[in-house]
């Protein structure tokens, strides 16, 4: 395909789980803050495996903060699969107490995972950057 699969999948599972946040905090949302949990956990699968496979691309300073954010995100797995099985046997403060763990554990993996993309680009695009032909010199001092 060209392009890293895993940016465009990774959008399911973040966006379940930012709205199952903002759904808990809604009076009467819990319900569909329990479906979009389910539906985040489904969608993480093909996210996580498009990431491998993205990460077996990367050269080695990036490959370790890639393998940082796949730890933190298996902290997001562990938080978000223990808030659906809270909500699942009725005990829905402890299920979103949970789901606000997951969704810390997010904003850290995003930020890793941000940080991969963002070096990734700026490496496709530093080699192609022209040369600078003439040395810098200071602007001249103003009185």
């Amino acid at each position: 395909m060209g392009h890293p699969l895993h940016p465009v999948l990774v959008q399911v599972p973040v966006g379940c789980f930012l709205s199952a946040g903002v759904l808990d905090v809604a009076p009467g949302g819990q319900p569909a803050a329990t479906t979009l949990t389910a539906v985040g956990l489904a969608g993480a699968a093909p996210a996580a495996l498009a990431g491998w496979v993205d990460w077996a691309d990367l050269p080695p300073e990036q490959a370790r903060v890639g393998l940082a954010h796949a730890v933190s995100n298996i902290a997001v797995i562990a938080c978000y699969v223990t808030s659906l099985g809270a909500r699942m046997r009725g005990e829905a403060a402890k299920g979103r107490r949970w789901s606000f763990a997951g969704l810390t554990a997010v904003a850290v993996s995003g930020a890793l995972g941000g940080h991969v993309a963002y070096s990734r680009v700026l490496a496709d695009v530093s080699p192609h950057a022209e040369p600078q032909t003439e040395p810098q010199t200071e602007p001249p001092a103003t009185q």
